[in-house]
């Protein structure tokens, strides 16, 4: 049976996740809870009309950062784009939240998320790494960043690769910056193509342990930051 969240700031252990992947169910959304979460490999993820959803998936998508595959041919788009960090995460948030998505009706991304992952921005925990060209917002992602290790939410593209290349230029300021690596959370063939691999849970567990002792960066990572 999977455990119901009370008021007390804990979660379960995630060794003891449902075959699906599901820590617990219920609690709440605060910035402590949501940190927590992270921490411990767990991550908020449900729908409109479920109770919030904990999960600690396995197996575990990541990213290696030395492993991203930069492909030629979105080497050459990089110039093409402007890409800024943490100046529009309010309107990266709501465009992950709307932009359609193949197989899937709706978004996950329910206003209280949005708020919540808003109040860890204002926080200097979340971050939104934004593509611009011609001063419009057409790609980016947003993420969560808990000591050295990155633990990316959503992207959006509205023009193509626009996402992929704000990725590639954000796995390039994590190495320099000396991150870890980029929690993906579940297996998608997009991130795969991108280097990113599966591991088991207790692999990521340990390598999570190992990533998340001191902050790397605190606040906010700058209006602009150089290719």
């Amino acid at each position: 049976m999977i455990p119901r969240l009370t008021y007390h700031l804990s979660f379960p252990s995630p060794h003891a996740a449902s075959p699906e992947g599901i820590v617990a169910y219920g609690g709440d959304l605060t910035p402590s809870r949501i940190l927590l979460a992270y921490r411990s490999g767990i991550f908020p993820w449900y729908s409109k009309g479920d109770p919030i959803l904990w999960w600690s998936p396995h197996p575990r998508l990541i990213l290696e950062l030395e492993g991203f595959k930069l492909h030629k041919s979105l080497r050459k788009k990089i110039p093409h784009f402007e890409i800024r960090f943490d100046t529009a995460f309010s309107e990266v948030i709501r465009a992950c939240a709307q932009i359609p998505r193949r197989k899937q009706a709706g978004s996950w991304i329910l206003p209280e998320m949005i708020e919540a992952y808003e109040t860890l921005h204002a926080l200097g925990y979340a971050h939104s790494v934004e593509a611009y060209q011609d001063g419009e917002l057409v790609g980016g992602l947003y993420g969560v960043s808990i000591g050295a290790v990155f633990c990316g939410e959503s992207m959006f593209a509205k023009v193509s690769d626009a996402s992929k290349v704000a990725f590639a230029v954000l796995v390039d300021h994590l190495k320099g910056w000396g991150y870890s690596f980029v929690d993906c959370q579940v297996p998608t063939p997009h991130l795969k193509s991108l280097g990113a691999m599966e591991v088991s849970r207790e692999v990521f567990l340990e390598k999570l342990a190992g990533g998340i002792n001191g902050e790397i960066l605190a606040g906010a990572w700058g209006k602009e930051l150089p290719l």
